[in-house]
């Protein structure tokens, strides 16, 4: 299984990004899809996930801001990013779970200047 994300830049506090992340190649059952973020120097940390049946879990600091969705039809999730702040600024990475195993794609550059 592959993961390949696009939609990271440069945005200004406040404003708004969307990720998103396709899965292809050897896709059994997808079950869980969601995204991770790693700013510098620090671990990498869960920011939203979802499951097969659309049940969500997010970090504290990202809810009411950031809502994650996904396109099974697609094997594709999203990560719509409003109200973005500076410590939004991290390495953002999308996983998939199939079959046990998890799947990691090659990470994208948010950075949110003040």
């Amino acid at each position: 299984v592959q993961l390949q994300a696009s939609g990271g830049g440069l945005v200004q506090a406040g404003g708004s990004l969307r990720l998103s992340c396709a899965a292809s190649g050897s896709i059994f059952s997808i079950d869980a899809m969601g995204w991770y973020r790693q700013a510098p120097g620090n671990e990498r940390d869960l920011v939203a996930v979802v499951n097969g049946g659309g049940s969500t879990n997010y970090a504290d600091s990202v809810k009411g801001r950031f809502t994650i969705s996904r396109d099974n039809a697609k094997n594709t999730v999203y990560l719509q990013m409003n109200s973005q702040k500076p410590e939004d600024t991290a390495v953002y990475y999308c996983s998939a779970l199939d079959e046990g195993i998890d799947y990691w794609g090659q990470g994208t550059l948010v950075t949110v200047s003040s």
